[in-house]
């Protein structure tokens, strides 16, 4: 039997390595469109994008471990097409077979069609490159206009303010953040970068992106406004790589759509990481996560049904973010239909946590800065809790999740 997977990304390099460590020694073959060994993206809009670790320090292993490992690592090898029915996919080298296939393809940047038209200086954050060409130009004294108040455009600016840019987010939502926290921590977070000499233009929309004499750009937004800048980053979300399975014939919606053991509409294929829209057991929904985490235990879980462990994938989502000092872990889905209810417990200044609710029972839990705080919000996350006992700080967290 022959596994290939398609996409260089982490999850392929957590399946492969999970693949050998189960013991699997056949025919293994990766084809990443990049060039460089599968990484972490994780430092790319933190330590690498802050200067404090190089960008080949993300990488998960180099060349020589996939040699000794016995995977045919294809890099800028970019898969065009896949042949379902004859057990085969194209490159431009060629054709080549397979017995079983994982698509671990990721996603792309949504692009922001008035800024790459604009001839103007345009940077997205995606790869090793990206972040390699963004660290270049956040010199102290530029002028840094970025777009979208995401997680990854809240990174850019806390980095582009600590090299000593000034910094200006647009944001179509009144707060950062709004639709994943909600207001109370969302304005937690505007606080902290208003801290640092942010500026926050919020209910705005990019009417028109044009580049100025002196290579810079200029923004004007839906209400009239002018924001000049020598930079813009475009941090508007991200959209799954999925026209290869489309047009293969596999079943396609936000994603390549897979079951709970991450097996798509084909038996012999797998999908996992940002691409895979999967059928999750605990939520009780479909959910494409596009965290760090879940590339590495989707990887994992899909190499072992890859070998028929026919394993359900039921980790929750988790992510983390670095802004200045503030370290924050999140676990747990709020999901379509929202919340109810924001309990924060700490001081929202500080040290913190906050749970999201519904219906008395805990969706999702985050910590700041409260780094033994993780396990137990993630015991927690799923349970029907009395909300005044959350928030009262004299309960330890540990006790209240029963994980003492």
């Amino acid at each position: 039997m022959s596994i290939t997977v398609v996409g260089g990304g982490l999850a392929a390099a957590s399946a492969v390595e999970e693949l050998r460590t189960q013991g699997y020694d056949g025919d293994l073959t990766v084809f990443a469109a990049e060039t460089y060994p599968p990484y972490h993206r994780p430092p790319l809009s933190k330590a690498v994008l802050l200067g404090e670790k190089e960008p080949e320090s993300a990488i998960v292993h180099d060349a020589g471990w996939y040699a000794e490992q016995r995977v045919d690592l294809r890099l800028g090898e970019e898969v065009r097409e896949l042949d379902l029915a004859g057990g085969s996919l194209s490159t431009p080298t060629g054709t080549h077979g397979f017995d079983r296939l994982l698509l671990a393809m990721g996603a792309a940047p949504r692009r922001l069609p008035a800024a790459d038209g604009s001839g103007a200086r345009v940077a997205y954050l995606r790869t090793l490159d990206d972040s390699r060409a963004l660290r270049a130009a956040l010199v102290a004294g530029g002028r840094v206009v970025i777009v979208g108040a995401g997680w990854i455009g809240l990174e850019v600016a806390a980095a582009a303010a600590t090299a000593g840019c000034t910094v200006t987010v647009v944001e179509t939502a009144s707060l950062p953040l709004l639709r994943v926290v909600g207001a109370r921590v969302a304005e937690i977070f505007a606080d902290l970068h208003r801290a640092h000499g942010v500026d926050f233009r919020f209910d705005a929309r990019v009417g028109d992106v044009a580049a100025t004499a002196d290579g810079g750009v200029r923004l004007k937004l839906g209400d009239g406004a002018v924001i000049d800048g020598d930079l813009l980053v475009v941090g508007v979300g991200v959209e799954p790589r999925v026209g290869l399975a489309e047009r293969a014939g596999l079943t396609v919606d936000n994603g390549v759509l897979t079951d709970a053991t991450l097996r798509t509409s084909d038996p012999r294929v797998w999908a996992a990481g940002d691409v895979a829209n999967h059928a999750h057991p605990v939520l009780g929904r479909r959910i494409r996560v596009e965290h760090w985490d879940t590339a590495i235990e989707q990887g994992k879980a899909a190499a072992r049904n890859l070998l028929d462990a026919a394993e359900e994938y039921q980790r929750l989502p988790y992510f983390f973010t670095d802004q200045y000092d503030l370290g924050m872990e999140y676990v747990g889905s709020v999901g379509p239909e929202g919340f109810d209810e924001v309990v924060l417990r700490g001081d929202p200044g500080g040290t913190f946590a906050a749970f999201w609710m519904r219906g008395g029972r805990v969706l999702a839990g985050m910590h700041v800065n409260d780094w033994d705080a993780i396990d137990p919000i993630r015991a927690l996350v799923g349970e029907t809790v009395d909300a005044g006992k959350l928030g009262d700080g004299t309960i330890d967290l540990a006790e209240l999740a029963g994980t003492t």
